[in-house]
């Protein structure tokens, strides 16, 4: 079965799924994109393949989480309950009018923490599924879009990819589960270097520390990453499900912690005004620290 959306394409090359991120401008991840990749998990589980593929077709893999998204349903949701809670507050006594505006960001976060949910669950399933899934990235790998790599089984880098996380500069924690699986796969060191300092560290970095498992040339990622998903099939599928369920098991605590976190801090004030700031910035990357290695 083919499939062409808004932000995802995919088709069955051989034994071998090949999905295309393309939505533009760098695959921000959103409402659209979520939608698309809940398809795709569908598909999987009514057709799986032996191997998966995911690769980009834009300038790098993925800019991360659509944040001018995310912002613009933050200050709708505040405008509208805003409005509706002052009017509702305007009629009551000063501490009942403070729980009514409690009960009005207790929805926001609801809201929030439905979509959160929905993206877990998602990530979760190709994190889980009982075949190899293999990301072949470059240039940008930001954010919500190395969380995405990091659901992968195998990720195959070319020498321009850069991997960070720079949630922390908006007043964020990733939120799509980037920090719990990092944990599986790498030491402390690393991981609070790229959560605290938001640093970005290029491919050949990320293969000394074992975030990624080759580093090809540019513009080679994509075709390293089908030979070795034509490797993989080789191996037989009982045997490759159950190692995989061994050496790569799900941080199901770890992750409804972040989770958590993640839906706390994003409805504060100071987040929504990072954001602000975020999205009104005409710099190619605005949130961005100075790069590492």
């Amino acid at each position: 079965m083919e499939y062409g959306g808004e932000a995802l394409s995919w088709r069955h090359e051989a034994e071998v799924l090949e999905v295309e991120l393309h939505r533009e401008p760098l695959n921000e991840i959103g409402t659209t994109t979520l939608r698309e990749l809940e398809l795709l998990v569908t598909e999987v589980e009514v057709h799986p393949p032996r191997a998966m593929l995911l690769w980009s077709s834009r300038p790098g893999f993925c800019a991360g989480a659509d944040l001018r998204e995310l912002h613009a349903s933050l200050v709708t949701r505040a405008a509208r309950s805003g409005e509706t809670l002052a009017a509702a507050a305007s009629r009551l006594p000063p501490w009942a009018a403070a729980v009514v505006r409690r009960i009005g960001a207790g929805s926001t976060r609801r809201e929030l923490a439905a979509f959160i949910d929905r993206i877990h669950a998602t990530f979760d399933a190709i994190d889980a599924a009982p075949f190899p899934t293999i990301a072949a990235v470059h240039g940008v790998v930001f954010g919500g879009g190395l969380e995405l790599a990091l659901i992968c089984d195998l990720v195959v880098a070319d020498r321009t990819a850069r991997f960070c996380f720079p949630e922390l500069r908006l007043g964020l924690v990733p939120g799509f589960g980037g920090i719990p699986r990092l944990e599986r796969d790498l030491g402390n060191g690393v991981i609070r270097d790229l959560l605290l300092s938001g640093r970005s560290i290029g491919a050949p970095r990320a293969h000394a520390v074992g975030l990624v498992s080759q580093v090809v040339p540019r513009g080679e990622a994509r075709e390293a990453a089908r030979r070795l998903a034509r490797q993989v099939t080789r191996v037989p599928s009982g045997a490759l499900a159950t190692a995989k369920r061994f050496a790569k098991p799900i941080p199901r605590a770890r992750l409804a912690e972040e989770k958590r976190l993640f839906v706390e801090l994003v409805s504060r004030p100071e987040t929504i005004e990072a954001l602000d700031r975020f999205v009104k910035d005409e710099g190619v990357r605005p949130y961005l620290a100075a790069e590492g290695g």
